[in-house]
């Protein structure tokens, strides 16, 4: 049987009642009047159940909505171990890289303001980006030659900029020599004058040649400053956050609010978990740490990592760009803007997968699986949070835990295949 609290049930009486405004302003209707089987949802609580039955995962959250209504929401297990504290529908999560989407977002509305261009190099914005370097693996530094051309503002939104992450083993080490982070550690200095030391860094591969997962996103944080003249936080608390009503999508949590904040959690041979709080963890030439969002100057917005949210505050965002830049009658991007955010943009990279401008889109259904849509979209975090968003069936699915590594834990990887399999139309 299902270890359901009170407040859980609570919560499945107002999703299965029809045509009332509920989480994350969205109305909510019973599975059946939005082509969803309360059967199969009802698969997802019972894996997210077993995941914590198993020790493999504290708790989760998760939220499926369909054509703008709230069609399934289940908290389930504990966001602090503990302290004995059930998940629960507004408890914040860690997001990583789950912030990219939105940083890209924020961008976007700068190119709709026609403040910057999509071609536009960024060393318009960041002047140490001029004439960068090509530091190709196996070379020694002085080596280095001079790149074809300038990284663009599409170049970063896409990953191919040439720039990448501290754990590569060819220029981890000279971003690592530059104190260079990454947004799931604190970090003691400002957007600013990280990114400059990050321009002087020679690049992986020519800009535009290849998709390379990096830090493309954390410098378009810092486009986004120098274009607005506003701090990112700034920026994405009045441009995103504000009018979409994400109350509690932050990068660091106030004293008030950091009660609602899930323990992460790491696996231990036998099932159990440890619980992360200040300790850093090192994994070869990469350093993370679990207090980045409460402890430490809080000084630097990590638009590639840095962020935190409630799984209310994100359907919202989703919502957003399901509508096509809208929501609620408020209107963030364009809807030719996020038609081009959501439409790959690089070609395949893998199992039917290409990339838009901040989000990953399928290309080939029966590649990715069979069951999106051509043009679903979709990412992920490093401390187990996914979304993917599905424009041909109206499709919101969210779920979040926070664990890292993610052992055994089967959560993630069977979330999307459950939402699909609900579908009854």
């Amino acid at each position: 049987m299902f270890k359901t609290s009170r407040f859980i049930l609570y919560w499945l009486f107002i999703v299965l009642t029809a045509g009332v405004c509920g989480y994350g302003g969205r109305e909510t209707a019973q599975p059946q009047s939005v082509g969803l089987s309360k059967e199969g949802l009802a698969r997802i609580t019972a894996l997210m159940q077993e995941n914590v039955d198993k020790q493999r995962l504290g708790g989760a959250v998760a939220a499926v909505a369909r054509h703008g209504k709230l069609a399934y929401l289940e908290c389930v297990g504990k966001a602090d171990i503990e302290a004995g504290l059930d998940m629960q529908a507004d408890t914040i999560f860690r997001i990583a890289s789950m912030s990219k989407p939105i940083t890209s977002a924020a961008a976007l509305i700068l190119y709709d303001q026609g403040k910057i261009k999509l071609d536009d190099p960024v060393s318009k914005y960041i002047p140490e980006f001029k004439d960068p370097m090509v530091l190709r693996p196996g070379q020694k530094i002085d080596q280095a030659t001079k790149a074809k051309r300038e990284i663009t503002i599409k170049d970063l939104l896409t990953h191919t900029s040439g720039l990448t992450y501290q754990w590569d083993a060819h220029l981890g080490p000279l971003y690592r020599e530059a104190g260079i982070t990454h947004g799931v550690i604190g970090d003691d200095g400002i957007l600013a004058e990280k990114i400059k030391r990050l321009g002087r860094i020679p690049l992986l591969h020519e800009p535009g040649e290849a998709w390379t997962y990096g830090l493309s996103v954390d410098v378009l944080g810092r486009v986004v400053e120098v274009a607005s003249g506003k701090s990112f936080k700034q920026f994405l608390d009045e441009q995103v956050f504000g009018p979409l009503k994400m109350k509690d999508t932050c990068f660091f949590i106030p004293d008030e609010k950091l009660s609602r904040l899930a323990a992460a959690y790491a696996p231990l041979p036998g099932g159990a978990l440890k619980r992360l709080d200040s300790q850093v963890v090192t994994e070869g030439p990469f350093s993370y740490c679990a207090d980045h969002p409460y402890k430490g100057p809080k000084t630097y917005y990590s638009g590639g990592g840095g962020l935190c949210s409630t799984v209310g505050d994100y359907l919202r965002f989703c919502q957003m760009l399901l509508n096509g830049g809208q929501l609620d009658g408020t209107r963030i991007l364009k809807e030719a803007t996020v038609a081009m955010m959501t439409k790959d943009q690089v070609g395949q990279l893998s199992k039917g997968q290409g990339f838009g401008l901040g989000v990953s889109v399928v290309r080939n259904a029966d590649e990715a699986g069979g069951l999106d849509c051509v043009g679903a979209y979709g990412w992920g975090g490093f401390w187990y949070t996914i979304f993917f968003v599905d424009p041909a069936k109206d499709l919101i699915g969210i779920c979040m835990a926070q664990i890292h590594p993610d052992g055994e834990a089967t959560l993630n990887k069977k979330f999307k295949t459950l939402v699909y399999e609900a579908l009854v139309e």
